[in-house]
């Protein structure tokens, strides 16, 4: 569900909200290994000061365009008014080979923790927004913001190798905490390993404060998961033959702390773990 104000600028071109709306949950079919078969969509539209036709046009066409993209279709939904923002609900269906799933509880102590892409970069482009910054310098990271990629290829292809796995949608930090707590699991990450982006680089440049985001900002929607060490040849070759970037930023450990560790390796003391609605 998003919700203008919370999920997106209501000002936000309604095509590109469209977009997101659907991406959002079909990485969450990605993390679990399904590819999308259709979608049910709730669309809740201000009653007051509002032109429903003219939002309503984009946003149909960019779910067109992504309908088309990742081959799926609308089967039923419902529209009302509301006195409230504008609230997007989407249910995404997929199916999985054989009736297996990926889920969050299946992590095992000596495992390795991967991360698809980089990570920070949508929650870098919200602050560039936010902070109205130079928005042509950093239109990579507003992409990554309001387009997020849902990995479903990678998905599927992970479903026979990786243990556990869940799309970054809260933060790093936070998202593995999820691992852990269903595996009943711990958890250690060397932040030096974090993928980082060239245009995330050159805002830490100037604004270092902000490195906290590679681990704790959401709305990345990339895959984290965790594999036996003895697949880390597997997942070398799947990162070349799906042009995925896939990085090994850690282990699975006894306990059930989860610990992120400087390039020294000290442990980093931090006060947000990661995004959390209450």
């Amino acid at each position: 569900m998003l919700v203008g104000g919370i999920h997106f600028f209501e000002n936000d071109d309604p095509y590109l909200i469209a977009k997101k709306a659907l991406r959002v949950n079909l990485s969450d079919l990605a993390s679990m290994g399904a590819e999308p078969l259709g979608y049910l969509l709730g669309i809740a539209l201000p009653n007051k000061n509002f032109d429903p036709d003219k939002w309503l046009s984009p946003f149909v066409d960019g779910l067109k365009d992504d309908q088309e993209r990742y081959q799926l279709k609308l089967w039923g939904g419902d529209t009302v008014s509301t006195t409230g923002p504008v609230t997007v609900s989407v249910t995404a269906i997929g199916q999985t080979e054989n009736t297996v799933c990926l889920s969050r509880s299946g992590a095992k102590i000596g495992d390795n923790i991967y991360v698809s892409g980089t990570l920070g970069d949508a929650a870098a482009g919200l602050v560039v927004l936010r902070e109205k910054m130079d928005q042509e310098k950093f239109e990579y990271l507003i992409k990554r913001y309001h387009l997020p990629e849902p990995r479903i290829k990678l998905g599927r292809a992970l479903l026979e190798i990786a243990t556990s796995m869940l799309d970054i949608s809260d933060g790093l930090l936070g998202d593995i905490s999820h691992i852990c707590r269903h595996s009943n699991i711990g958890a250690e990450i060397e932040s030096k390993k974090i993928p980082v982006s060239s245009a995330l680089g050159n805002l830490l440049a100037t604004k270092a404060d902000y490195s906290s985001l590679t681990w704790s900002g959401g709305d990345d929607y990339e895959l984290l998961f965790t594999t036996s060490p003895s697949n880390d040849h597997v997942i070398k070759k799947l990162s070349g033959q799906l042009g995925i970037k896939l990085t090994k930023i850690g282990k699975i450990t006894e306990g059930h702390k989860v610990t992120i560790l400087d390039g020294e390796g000290v442990e980093i003391k931090f006060n947000k773990r990661g995004f959390s609605h209450f």
